[in-house]
């Protein structure tokens, strides 16, 4: 059975339950007042009719039925009791509604009466069992000279709740039909919310559901309309560096940069977006969970770039560096067959000068970034930026005060990258910023150990900086340039620099000019 049958069925009992409990009450409920109804209806019956000085004559009579008889049944009668007898003080009756009891003995307790009190109690007479009251009859001197006895039998009673049963009935009839309706419209709405699944394939499926979020790498996040977290997975909190609940939080309470927050709370479709957090670079897709009245929420997947950005960007440079030996084998071939030619002119001198001047000017270069930074990392990365420079009609000028030894990094693979993707992204930016500006291009890189500090700086002799960018230069999306997959660099730069615990500065100097701090080893020589 499924779920929603199954608590159909337990629905359906519980609520014939309690309309038979109910009803049952109920009826309790009227017989006891029924009863209680006719306990003193009988002793008001009974005081008044003892009360009359009538009855009090007719006893010191000769023969009191003559007179008494009557006036019982027509008190009887009016007051719809089941009998009034008079007796004496003997208990020998005087009236009854069957004249063949008149002048038998009273079948009942007497005493409390005789002694002067009100008499009530359920007794087996000549009528079957009734509730009955005994009242003293008193004379003009306050003796008790006769009793009257008012009685109704219990199967009048039981009548009159009979006649109140029907409505009874009716009533828990009716109320057991709309709780059952009412059960079934909520039992079929249930069925169609869980698709008429029972517990245990609802158990399963809970437990897979379960499994999938807690197995999965990617992160998984359900915000609803209010922009609050309804579920988060494991590898949503590791990518987002979450710590702490996070279900029923907003998003935007969550410290996570602006893009990336209005990224995961928009209601809208988003499809491998490129967003940054202070340690990774992750891909967003959302869709909008729609339903009948509107939007309810979104659902959000992430994805880590970082480890594929940086592999990504290396393969870059190594493209670059490829470039670069390609353009530098070509010039050398032109270089050897000039050399050739000189040699075949049997101007021999020319081409041993010739030979000569080139292989200084290469050398040159060489010497002086290995010169001055030891570190290899970054060396072959100045050395590939240089040559692509030279290849784009840019001169890369490595400064005097650049020196920097092999023990800076310290053998790290993570700073190392982080220093290339730094350096690099800043170069490049720094090569399109110089070009641009029509005339001779240079960019100037310092790279050196202040104290406890690793500083690089790039500047560039391009149009500058304007101080209202400086704010938004480090931002997703920020580009001077057209075009798509631009304004992702200088991201990764801030990216990079948050990570290592650095600073970055930017100012305006005849160009841009970007000075980064990085916290370094304190023991490295500069």
């Amino acid at each position: 059975m499924s779920l929603a049958r199954q608590l159909l069925v337990l629905q359906v009992i519980i609520v014939s339950l309690l309309v038979a409990g109910g009803a049952v009450f109920v009826y309790l409920d009227v017989a006891r007042h029924a009863e209680d109804s006719a306990r003193e209806k009988v002793i008001s019956v009974a005081s008044t009719f003892a009360d009359e000085p009538t009855v009090t004559e007719a006893v010191g009579t000769a023969d009191p039925t003559a007179i008494l008889q009557p006036l019982a049944e027509r008190i009887r009668v009016d007051t719809g009791v089941d009998f009034v007898v008079v007796m004496d003080t003997e208990g020998r009756r005087f009236t009854h509604p069957n004249p063949e009891q008149i002048g038998g003995q009273f079948l009942g307790h007497t005493d409390r009466a005789l002694a002067g009190e009100t008499l009530t109690e359920t007794y087996t007479g000549t009528l079957g069992p009734s509730v009955r009251a005994v009242v003293p009859v008193y004379d003009q001197d306050r003796h008790i000279v006769a009793l009257v006895s008012v009685g109704i039998t219990l199967n009048a009673i039981a009548g009159k709740v009979r006649d109140r049963l029907v409505p009874l009935i009716i009533v828990a009839v009716l109320a057991l039909a709309v709780g059952t309706a009412g059960t079934y419209l909520v039992s079929r709405r249930l069925r169609r919310q869980t698709h008429g699944l029972g517990p245990a394939e609802l158990g399963r499926r809970l437990s897979y559901h379960e499994a999938i979020l807690h197995a999965v790498h990617e992160g998984l996040l359900l915000v609803d309309r209010d922009r609050r977290v309804a579920l988060c997975n494991d590898g949503a909190r590791a990518l987002l560096d979450l710590a702490g609940p996070v279900e029923g939080r907003r998003i935007d309470d969550l410290g996570l940069p602006e893009p990336l927050v209005h990224s995961l709370s928009g209601a809208r479709v988003a499809h491998d977006e490129i967003r940054l957090t202070d340690r990774r670079v992750l891909v967003v897709n959302s869709a909008p969970v729609h339903a009948g009245d509107g939007v309810h929420g979104s659902v959000v997947t992430l994805r880590d770039h970082t480890e594929l950005l940086a592999l990504t960007g290396e393969l870059n440079s190594v493209r670059g560096f490829a470039e670069s030996l390609r353009s530098q084998a070509h010039e050398a071939a032109n270089r050897l067959h000039t050399v050739v030619s000189l040699v075949e002119l049997g101007r021999t001198r020319e081409a041993v000068e010739f030979a000569t001047a080139e292989l200084r000017i290469a050398q040159r270069l060489t010497d002086r970034v290995v010169g001055a930074v030891a570190e290899p990392v970054l060396a072959a990365l100045l050395l590939g930026k240089a040559a692509e420079a030279s290849e784009r009609g840019a001169t890369l000028v490595i400064t005097e005060d650049t020196g920097i030894d092999d023990a800076v990094l310290d053998g790290d693979p993570v700073a190392a990258r982080d220093v290339v993707t730094i350096l690099g992204n800043l170069i490049d930016n720094a090569l399109d910023a110089a070009l641009e500006a029509g005339g001779p291009a240079q960019v100037f890189v310092t790279a050196r150990v202040d104290g406890a500090e690793l500083v690089l700086r790039v500047a560039d002799n391009g149009p500058g900086v304007e101080p209202d960018q400086v704010q938004d230069l480090f931002h997703r999306g920020w580009s001077t340039k057209s075009g798509a997959g631009r304004g992702l660099g200088l991201a990764l730069v801030g990216q990079a620099v948050r990570r290592g615990g650095g600073t970055i500065e930017v100012r305006a100097d005849g160009g841009a000019v970007f000075t980064v701090r990085l916290p370094v080893s304190s023991g490295v020589r500069s």
